[in-house]
């Protein structure tokens, strides 16, 4: 078994109960898998400081049903503990097209749905802080809104006295739903945040000490006599086939094929799959920072750029022309480079930042990132206008974007053309491919997890051979 933190909605602190709960049990040396519900990269960073274990990825539209399934049986063998945090709120989900009109189902790719999938039950986590008795309706409606999903139990979070935590527990009572923890208002357990989330780890360095207080707080917060049970993996378990183990070796290349994989403060947003599965597929990964390292890696045959905070740190990039001047002259050259979101950035001409002041950048892309107070974020569904290094024209992609930058032009022959998953609205064209110059280049602000699209991998890491 394992078990699915929840919140009533977003805000209620699912994170911190997350790492309450994994800093506890790692703290008694149990071998501990996270896993994380939706496109998120931050929340994965903190669960892998945490248990020194990769933290997954389970989004159904990034993936597929069936690889949210095989990801989490393949990653939760031969540990003792599970812990998959969720998204929004329990039920907060999209309408696939194919379903709308269909009975209403609005909860894919919901924690609820991933709930079902893997069968699993779910802790609710409810925010107190401005509830009474109230609280009693919460947890009876979201107990009985779906009769598929079993609630285990309560988590009460911002509770701010005892005489709070006996009004709540007085209402609760007649719905005989467990309380498996209480965290009182925290004034010194914070993690800072700005303006796509919380800071990521790499640039925390007292990391490590509000971890420990989280551990502290967890040791005397639950139940852990109720908790345990819920979260430990059966030895027996076994589910799906593994779509990574089930590679042949046919595909493989017969030596490794290097690939300079972007880094550090600036780049951090990765799927972890996506880079597991380019070393089965025979990827040596050579991670370097365009920050701090004068040049590329030597010997690399195709280049990697993820997502980030190139705005926070544009100065820096800016003064590392001689990183810039390499990326440049293998991407002219024809070096295959994948550039998502931050890495798109990275290649253009200019990034200007929130404070309006401009940064030059590699130049690669004819264009200007210029940062806003408007947020782009939601899935879509891409359709390639044009072949690129790793898609043909024709094809139809899954992503997500999540970005406040916008760019100044866009090639005459954009990669994509977007639309919402949920309702098919044309969100509009972008991104730069092949065409663009003739380069071995995807570039988009689209996030793609290829976990279920092993096409793209192969044909990259081809396109770094040469074929």
């Amino acid at each position: 078994m394992a078990l699915i933190i929840a919140g009533e909605r977003s805000g209620v602190g699912k994170t911190t109960v997350t790492l309450t709960l994994l800093a506890s049990l790692c703290r008694r040396s149990h071998q501990v898998q996270s896993f994380k519900v939706g496109p998120d990269y931050i929340d994965p960073m903190f669960h892998q400081h945490v248990t020194g274990r990769a933290c997954r990825n389970l989004d159904p539209i990034l993936s597929s049903e069936t690889y949210v399934q095989q990801c989490f049986t393949r990653h939760s063998q031969g540990i003792d503990y599970a812990l998959i945090e969720g998204v929004m709120g329990l039920f907060d989900g999209v309408t696939p097209p194919l379903l709308r009109g269909g009975g209403g189902v609005n909860d894919y790719a919901s924690t609820a749905h991933i709930a079902r999938l893997l069968d699993l039950p779910v802790v609710l986590v409810i925010d107190c802080s401005r509830l009474s008795g109230s609280v009693a309706a919460i947890a009876h409606g979201y107990n009985s809104f779906d009769p598929r999903i079993k609630i285990a139990g309560l988590i009460l979070n911002r509770v701010g006295s005892d005489r709070h935590l006996q009004l709540l527990k007085d209402s609760l009572a007649p719905l005989k739903l467990p309380i498996l923890g209480v965290l009182r208002r925290q004034d010194n357990i914070t993690i800072p945040d700005r303006h796509l989330g919380l800071v990521p780890t790499v640039e925390l360095p007292e990391l490590n000490a509000l971890i420990e207080r989280f551990a502290d707080l967890g040791d005397n917060c639950f139940d852990w006599k109720r908790l345990l049970p819920l979260l430990r993996i059966d030895a027996g378990t076994r589910g799906c086939g593994d779509v990574i183990n089930n590679l042949s070796a046919s595909s493989s290349p017969p030596s490794p094929v290097r690939v300079a994989v972007a880094r550090d403060r600036a780049f951090n947003f990765y799927y972890q799959d996506n880079l597991d599965l380019l070393q089965q597929l025979g990827a040596e990964l050579i991670f370097w920072s365009p920050l701090e390292d004068p040049q590329l890696p030597e010997g690399v045959q195709g280049m990697y750029f993820g997502g980030g905070f190139p705005e926070v740190f544009a100065q820096s990039l800016a003064e590392n022309t001689v990183a810039q001047a390499a990326v440049k002259t293998a991407i002219l050259a024809g070096m295959p480079t994948i550039a998502e979101c931050g890495g798109l950035m990275y290649l253009c001409e200019q990034v200007i930042d929130f404070a309006g002041k401009s940064w030059s950048m590699v130049g690669v892309l004819p264009t200007t990132a210029v940062m806003s107070g408007r947020l782009t974020l939601g899935y879509r569904r891409a359709v390639t206008q044009q072949d690129s290094l790793l898609v043909n024209a024709g094809t139809t992609v899954y992503g997500h974007e999540f970005h406040r930058s916008y760019l100044m032009s866009n090639f005459e022959q954009p990669l994509f053309q977007t639309y919402r998953f949920d309702n098919e609205e044309f969100t509009g064209c972008e991104g730069w491919g092949s065409n663009s110059s003739h380069l071995n280049l995807h570039a988009s602000y689209i996030h793609m997890h290829w976990g279920a699209s092993l096409e793209i991998p192969q044909r990259f890491l081809r396109r770094c051979l040469g074929e």
